[in-house]
């Protein structure tokens, strides 16, 4: 039967989505206030801006996730945050959640960075002032302090392609009306992004994004790549105790007709659950499963 994928609801959310959402609620109410009461703005001192400005500071490639433009780029990435983050973060747990997402927003900042130096290099170096109106001149310097980059949309591009990677055939439903298997979903995502990123017609960091799904495709792959060395030494054992059942030494309580159909049960049981590792990861597995496993494992 095909998966079809349904969030969950609001009351059960995971430790890390939960907190997550809650402080990028606190930082864009902050922000708000801020600006209202003491004309503050706290984009200037949290937004990621340009490595080259004046206003730029380390830390703002952590903080730069927690700020959002608008209400509704708010609502949108702490949906999406909701929607795929809770299946992701019940399927790896918080603290492989919480690096992975770091790691994308991060790695979002970090594309971003790149593009605008590309941006300051082939277009705006050599200039000491830049024309933003017909009668509006600003220096150099004030233009670069304004290429800020704010919002989680890169982490929660990140999140959009581990689900994808975790349960490519689940359906997500475009509009709430149109469906469409994870993977695809995945890959015009991306196609948009990179299509968007080139044409530069808007106000949206699309290489940001991209740079998210990179950074985290990355990290998946390396996760990954210790799981199927772990899945090539669980297969190495079964094989030895296998063997070792062989011999005429080792005991066997049963006829042997019942014997030989037991242990080609198990072996046929443990391939199709290695498989469901090698395809889904452990996390996959059933309660009952992972037992099996531990059991056959402690065999001689």
């Amino acid at each position: 039967m095909e998966n079809q994928f349904r969030p969950q609801g609001f009351s059960i959310l995971p430790l890390a989505v939960k907190n997550l959402l809650i402080i990028n609620g606190i930082f864009f109410l902050a922000t708000i206030t801020m600006d209202y009461a003491w004309h503050i703005d706290l984009a200037k001192y949290f937004g990621l801006h340009y490595i080259g400005a004046s206003d730029f500071r380390p830390y703002q490639f952590v903080t730069y996730m927690f700020m959002h433009g608008s209400f509704s780029h708010l609502f949108f990435n702490m949906f999406a945050l909701w929607m795929f983050g809770n299946a992701i973060e019940n399927a790896w747990g918080p603290k492989r959640f919480l690096i992975f997402y770091f790691v994308c927003g991060i790695g979002a900042g970090v594309t971003q960075e790149i593009v605008q130096y590309i941006q300051y290099v082939t277009t705006l170096e050599g200039y000491e002032s830049v024309r933003i109106a017909a009668n509006h001149v600003i220096t150099m310097q004030e233009y670069l302090n304004m290429m800020t980059t704010v919002g989680a949309s890169g982490a929660v591009y990140g999140i959009l392609l581990a689900f994808g990677m975790t349960w490519p055939n689940s359906r997500i439903y475009i509009y709430f009306a149109i469906p469409i298997k994870a993977k695809w979903f995945v890959i015009l995502y991306g196609v948009i992004e990179l299509f968007s990123g080139f044409r530069g017609v808007d106000n949206v960091a699309h290489f940001a994004h991209l740079g998210g799904m990179i950074f985290g495709l990355i990290l998946i792959l390396y996760w990954r790549r210790g799981e199927f060395d772990w899945i090539s030494k669980l297969k190495s054992h079964f094989e030895k105790n296998r063997n070792s059942r062989d011999d005429w030494s080792y005991q066997r309580p049963k006829s042997d007709e019942q014997y030989n159909k037991e242990r080609a049960d198990d072996q046929k049981r443990i391939d199709e659950i290695l498989d469901k590792i090698s395809k889904d990861g452990y996390d996959s597995l059933t309660k009952e499963e992972k037992e099996f496993l531990f059991k056959q494992s402690k065999k001689d």
